[in-house]
């Protein structure tokens, strides 16, 4: 018989093997994504403790998980640098903010989320994270579609406590377990990209895509999100873009590709002076206005603080400065800026949104140029997301605060992976005969 000792000896032993297994890599992955992107339905229904343990509980999992892989992840490639640097900012300006314990804690949620997403970029790859990510959203679209049909078909009643209208009879908006259309719409974006790979990949049976598809697709066109149509034109267009330059021979593709970076920015230019036909357009009119009118206030308030910002929140505290007296000046209760550029430059001022700017384009540029160079359709998926998360930052601050931030997190890791400096790095102290912590072998 096995003595207490020796049994207590043994116990790391099968932890490590179990933290280690690819089958705890997979069920980690899942339930990190399935309680993130179900964090609002999490919330009203069991509580934000509950979520705020759930959280804490994956990130304790995830310090073992990279403790047990220490030897097989690099610590130089580990985190981005322009990420490290960001986060570093945020936690600065909780010394300059207006309420010094909450920012504390916002920034605390941020670089949990951040570390979450490190751990799945480490333990995953493109493949296999586009697969949890795929399986995750099946369910919680379904789950979504479930519950408009119960509150607007079968009992005809909405459902206040997950912000429910109950409006599907009548062809929406409806918000599914995500709180509101816009959210939804967004989701559903993100879940057509990845079905469209998986489709792409045959990592999936036919049918199930081809269901995953139609069920993403209805559930964007009845959230009635006026941002649902330009990010399905923004990710249409890097999709047209991108097979483009995979489909050039090789040495051709730098021109075009400076071609086609030429051409967003003139996009871009053309965009904002066609602005108001645009908007009249997809029929956003009174909804833009309330948007103007929001930024002109954070950024008269930014130049008060133009270099620091504000303070790092992330989601606004209504009780705060300077969220409180926009609020009150607009008669308003907004809890985002609406505009993730807006919002980091109110925050953390001019240095902040270098920096975040810096965090996505980097990622977006790395990422694209992998996806135009290798064969395989996976490598699309991670610039389409950013894509999207980009685009999408330009109408919400999605992008700050819980599944979008992590997702950017996710893709600036997978983007780093695939195409870095470090990279270079870590192939001379391999070629040295040192190991990636910088001992000798």
């Amino acid at each position: 018989m096995t003595s207490p000792a020796g049994r207590a000896a043994s116990a790391p032993g099968w932890l490590g093997s179990l933290l280690a297994s690819a089958a705890f890599a997979r069920a980690y992955t899942i339930a990190v994504l399935g309680v993130v992107f179900g964090s609002f339905a999490i919330e009203r229904i069991a509580g934000r403790v509950t979520y705020i343990s759930m959280i804490t509980g994956l990130c304790v999992l995830g310090v073992g998980v990279l403790i047990v892989r220490r030897q097989e992840i690099s610590l130089l490639r580990l985190v981005p640098t322009t990420l490290v640097v960001f986060v570093g900012w945020a936690l600065l300006s909780v010394f300059w903010s207006s309420d010094t314990a909450t920012s504390f804690w916002s920034w605390v949620t941020t670089a949990s989320l951040a570390f979450l997403a490190v751990v799945i970029g480490h333990l995953r790859d493109t493949l296999q994270t586009a697969r949890a990510l795929g399986d995750v959203l099946r369910a919680l679209l379904s789950a979504s579609l479930a519950v408009e049909v119960l509150s607007g078909v079968l009992l005809d009643m909405p459902f206040p406590f997950l912000g429910v209208q109950g409006n599907l009879a009548e062809l929406g908006p409806v918000q599914g377990i995500f709180g509101t259309r816009n959210m939804l719409g967004f989701v559903a974006v993100l879940a057509l990209i990845t079905f469209l790979i998986e489709y792409r990949t045959q990592s999936v049976r036919p049918g199930v895509s081809i269901v995953s598809v139609v069920l993403a697709g209805g559930l964007a066109a009845l959230s009635d999100s006026p941002t649902v149509l330009v990010l399905a034109v923004g990710v249409g267009a890097a999709v047209g873009a991108l097979a483009l330059v995979r489909h050039t021979r090789p040495e051709r593709r730098g021109a075009l590709q400076l071609g086609l970076g030429a051409l967003v920015v003139l996009a871009v230019i053309v965009g904002y002076v066609a602005r108001h036909p645009i908007i009249a357009w997809i029929g956003a009119g009174s909804d833009f206005s309330m948007r103007v009118d929001l930024w002109n206030v954070m950024v008269d308030l930014q130049r008060a603080r133009p270099v620091q910002g504000w303070g790092w929140f992330g989601a606004w505290s209504p009780r705060d400065q300077p969220f409180s007296f926009i609020n009150y000046f607009l008669g308003s209760s907004h809890a985002t800026g609406l505009n993730a550029y807006f919002d980091v430059l109110l925050q953390l001022g001019w240095i902040g949104l270098i920096l975040f700017v810096a965090l996505a384009s980097i990622a977006l540029v790395r990422s694209w140029l992998a996806a135009s160079e290798r064969r395989s359709v996976i490598y699309a998926w991670t610039p389409l997301i950013l894509v999207a998360l980009l685009v999408d930052s330009m109408f919400e601050s999605f992008t700050l605060t819980g599944l979008g931030w992590m997702m950017l997190v996710l893709c600036a890791v997978r983007a780093g992976l695939s195409r870095s400096w470090r990279e270079r790095i870590d192939a001379v102290s391999d070629l040295d005969g040192l190991p990636h912590d910088g001992t000798r072998a």
